[in-house]
Order: C-alpha cells, then structure tokens, then sequence
C-alpha cells in the first residue's frame, strides 16, 4: 500500500484510509460493532493502516469501536486520525444543528473550539481510543464564535505535551487555512470532494498545491452513489440521512448510474469495481493525497484496499474527465 506525507509534517498515511464514520452509526441507520472491528481489520491486513474517525461519529461510538479494533494490532504501525470541535453533549460555542443519535433521541450539534474544550476533547479521544497519542488532530468544522488564533494555539500545546503528532482541519476555506497558519504549520486539511462534488478545485486546491499542505477527501464515493450500487426510489433505514439527499434523488441516481455505464468497459479491464476505479481517480487527482473511504464489513474493506493497485493512464483520466463534463446533475 502506497504511503503519502501529509504536508510538511512526518506523518505519512495510507493512500486509501478507512473512514469510520459509518461505523459509528450516526446518519448512517446504526451500525453492527462485531462487522465493523472485522472491517478494520480486514483494511488493516491489506495495507490500510491509517483510520480517520471523530467524536461527534456515534456520540463516541466510532473512536470506541477503532480503540477496540487496534487493541490486537502494533500501535507503531497505526496512524490514528481523529477530529475535535463538534460537540453534542454542550450549549456552548456555535449553534450547528438538530439531529437524532443511534437511538433516535434529538441532540443539538454545537461547534465549539476554545482551548479549554480543545484540551479536554483531546483527553476524551485519547480514553475512547486506548492510546496515549493521536497521529492527526483536526477540528471538525470552523467555529465562528472561538478565534482561530485561540484553537490552533491549544493543538500546538498538545505537540509540545506529545498528545498528538500532527495538527490539521477539517472544512476549512483556503482564507481560514491561511489564518490558521499564523499560529501553526498545518498539515492537511480534510474536505469533501467526490467526481460529482468539485468545488474545493477552484481555491483550495491551489493552496494546498502552492503551500504544500495536504488534501484528504472524504466521500469520495459520494456517500456510495458512486459505487452504482443504488436504483431510483431506494430505501434507507431509519436514520440513514441519504434519503433526503440532494444528490440521491432518483433523477440524479439515474444520471450517476448512466454515467457509470459508460466506465465499466474500463473497470473491467482493470479487473476493477467501478468505486475501485472512482477511488483511484479521486487519488489522482493534483492536489489531492488521500482518500478516506468507508465500509462497514470486510467485504467492502478488501474492495476500498484493491483500488490502491489500480493504475490509470493519462488517456484513461481523461476520458473519465470527458465524460464527467457530460454529466449534469440537479442539484438544488
């Protein structure tokens, strides 16, 4: 499995890194904690050794999950990647939303990153997750009601205690990544980005590109839209969020999968799934380093690991390209 550096710092991670946020549930119809620990286990055997997973993912279920995960497995050869700052158990901070947890009790969602909250989060991650130190520590989403000076200066405490070993966000806007940089050297920032969501091409990416920091995608399957896996009129569980998705309205599944069409010719040639061959792309892209990629058993873990030895041409890029500008979604 192919290792990228994260920025100017030493943290290298696994190209394709297991994204726990399904496994913890929340947004995503529950979860089974047995599957999901086999999951892991299973990226880990097949060369994903980084995990991204956050506090907020469960209301501690998904740090809980990984800490049991990597119990059996060498601390040395994990990178842990967690987040801070989006707070379901506080009034504090910024008002985010209102949603359900895994038993379907309303929570208020608040984004709250003074020093003080930065510091004790850490404390509660590091319990969650059985270890004595975090590889990358990301705030969740930008607080408007804590000075950014104030937050970035509570992560570079926790590198001089050696609590955490790298320090990153989570979407942030170039303009605050660059506010940020006033007080730390940051190493990546993790956004969004997919085939059908591209909008961190326009500013972010030539930051990261220019100042050399680095670009970890989540749902770069689009939440697996583009796995081609769904059909118009699809169910979710109760709870699963996708079903009022802009994107997975069933005029936008009959586009994606129309889409998709036109790439098995390719996947197969590979001896590839199309989200193998989506994943490879995502991490092919300039300025992207890593792709986050969920699964919540094993079977869907081995298929994330195999797309890192996947290799596209410069022809194969962009004939996805070509066909992708073909692709209009309805997006309100």
């Amino acid at each position: 499995m192919e290792k990228r550096k994260l920025g100017h710092s030493d943290l290298k991670v696994s190209v394709i890194t297991f994204g726990a946020w399904a496994i913890g549930g929340w947004m995503w119809g529950g979860t089974d904690r047995m599957e999901a620990i086999d999951a892991i286990h299973a990226s880990y055997d097949f060369g994903v050794t980084s995990i991204d997973t956050a506090p907020a993912y469960g209301q501690g279920l998904s740090e809980e999950i990984v800490g049991a995960a990597i119990k059996g497995l060498d601390r040395r050869k994990v990178e842990l990647l967690t987040k801070f700052g989006l707070r379901w158990d506080t009034s504090e901070g910024e008002f985010y939303f209102t949603s359900t947890d895994n038993s379907g009790r309303p929570i208020n969602m608040h984004k709250f990153a003074s020093r003080t909250a930065v510091m004790k989060e850490c404390e509660d991650s590091l319990k969650r997750l059985g270890t004595d130190y975090i590889d990358l520590y990301q705030i969740h989403w930008p607080d408007n009601s804590t000075p950014i000076s104030e937050t970035m200066d509570a992560l570079n405490r926790l590198i001089e205690q050696g609590k955490i070993r790298a320090a990153g966000v989570s979407n942030y806007s170039a303009t605050q990544m660059e506010e940020a940089e006033k007080t730390i050297k940051l190493a990546s920032n993790q956004v969004p980005y997919s085939m059908i969501n591209r909008q961190i091409e326009q500013d972010l990416v030539p930051y990261a590109i220019k100042y050399k920091k680095g670009i970890i995608a989540y749902s770069p399957l689009q939440r697996g839209l583009l796995s081609g896996k769904f059909r118009p009129r699809q169910l979710f569980n109760e709870g699963d969020t996708r079903g009022g998705n802009m994107f997975y309205t069933d005029v936008n599944i009959e586009k994606v999968n129309s889409f998709l069409d036109k790439l098995k010719p390719l996947a197969e040639s590979k001896r590839a799934t199309l989200s193998q061959l989506v994943i490879r792309w995502t991490v092919q892209q300039p300025g992207i380093t890593i792709a986050l990629v969920g699964a919540r058993n094993r079977h869907q873990a081995v298929e994330n690991a195999g797309a890192a030895e996947i290799k596209l041409t410069s022809t194969e890029m962009q004939f996805i390209n070509n066909e992708l500008g073909k692709l209009e979604l309805d997006l309100y």
